[in-house]
């Protein structure tokens, strides 16, 4: 980590490839920031960034299906953190073609940026849990907190990196097909390369949306005094990451990249940041002091109703330490979206945060 080479960011003005580049920037390393800027609202962090670091960030506007200003990127690269990507599973069941060019043909852009060089620079690819399926065979039950595993096994630990991968939807098999690649360029070509499959990663920067952010939306439509859909009936269980959290791994992947290099992690706040989305929603009825409009509807192809990542494996490989728990993190973020909602961002009342952290 000590080449004076700026670091590539692909997709960097987005939500955690945002606070990448900001705490590369703070600890003195100059950013190359490649993104399309194709995701509404992140024009905001980029401005962000330039506002806090100045020409520490290098911003390139580019599409990663653009293989030559791509490859001009990575030629200036001490290493690349790989977040650009297509992230809906909506949005890749309306144009999977065009779900597949951006996450799996430009994946392989990249990695053949990389093979192409005499020195190719360490690669971490943001993939996701996925590429491990609906999770159809594990047996569940549902209890207060949600749905859980019948195996006290899984429900103790979550689910492990030795679980099948099983590809559904577009977006599952396009994320699937790149994660692949980059475990096979190191494999095949000798590129240090990890894969981090995430969990549900929730933070400052997060433009939420229903189709992904969702933490960020939930709280969004909260404050808006608007009803949040729940797919399903609400009982969904996830393991959620705080930001801060995640960005520690990344750079520590980085740091370890040589005995790290052809694997992959699953990266989540494991079980003891297991919430249920109606747990979820209850902490934002106490935060915001009032009761939060919700409606049904049919479940979404894919959707896991269970999935909380086993995260001995990473843990003990980079060293990690402990996670900020979910409720303490949502209550920082809802303080950060009233901040941010009031101080340029779209038109909304200030909303009082009832009762701080919890």
């Amino acid at each position: 980590m000590d080449d004076g080479r700026p670091v590539l960011v692909t997709g960097g003005a987005g939500f955690i490839g945002s606070n990448i580049a900001a705490r590369l920037a703070d600890s003195g390393r100059d950013v190359i920031v490649y993104d399309s800027l194709a995701r509404p609202g992140v024009e905001r962090n980029l401005e962000w960034l330039q506002w806090r670091h100045g020409k520490r960030i290098m911003p390139v506007l580019g599409d990663i299906r653009d293989a030559a200003l791509l490859s001009d990127a990575v030629k200036q690269a001490s290493a690349v953190f790989h977040m650009a990507a297509q992230v809906a599973v909506t949005t890749s069941l309306d144009d999977p073609r065009g779900d597949f060019e951006v996450n799996a043909i430009g994946t392989l852009n990249l990695l053949e940026a990389v093979r192409r060089r005499s020195d190719p620079p360490p690669v971490i690819f943001a993939s996701t849990n996925k590429v491990y399926g609906d999770l159809a065979d594990v047996a569940l039950e549902l209890g207060t907190g949600g749905y859980a595993p019948v195996d006290r096994v899984i429900a103790g630990r979550g689910i492990g990196e030795d679980r099948p991968l099983d590809f559904h939807t577009p977006y599952g098999c396009s994320k699937g097909a790149a994660d692949q690649y980059v475990l096979d360029y190191a494999r095949s070509f000798g590129i240090p390369a990890a894969v981090l499959r995430m969990s549900c990663i929730y933070g400052e920067r997060q433009m939420g949306t229903e189709d992904q952010g969702w933490v960020a939306h939930f709280l969004i439509r909260a404050m808006e005094g608007r009803e949040i859909t729940l797919y399903g009936d609400g009982h969904q269980v996830r393991d959620v990451l705080n930001v801060a959290d995640a960005v520690d791994a990344y750079l520590a992947l980085w740091r370890n990249i040589g005995a790290a290099s052809g694997h992959a992690f699953n990266l989540g706040g494991g079980p003891a940041n297991a919430v249920s989305l109606r747990q979820l929603i209850a902490h934002i009825s106490d935060l915001l002091g009032r009761e939060v409009k919700l409606g049904f509807a049919p479940w979404r192809e894919g959707d896991q109703r269970y999935f909380v990542a086993d995260t001995r494996r990473i843990d003990r490989a980079l060293g990690l330490g402990g996670k900020v728990f979910w409720r303490e993190g949502v209550a920082r973020l809802a303080l950060w979206l009233a901040d941010e909602r009031t101080s340029g961002g779209p038109a909304s009342p200030r909303l009082a945060i009832v009762g701080g952290v919890a």
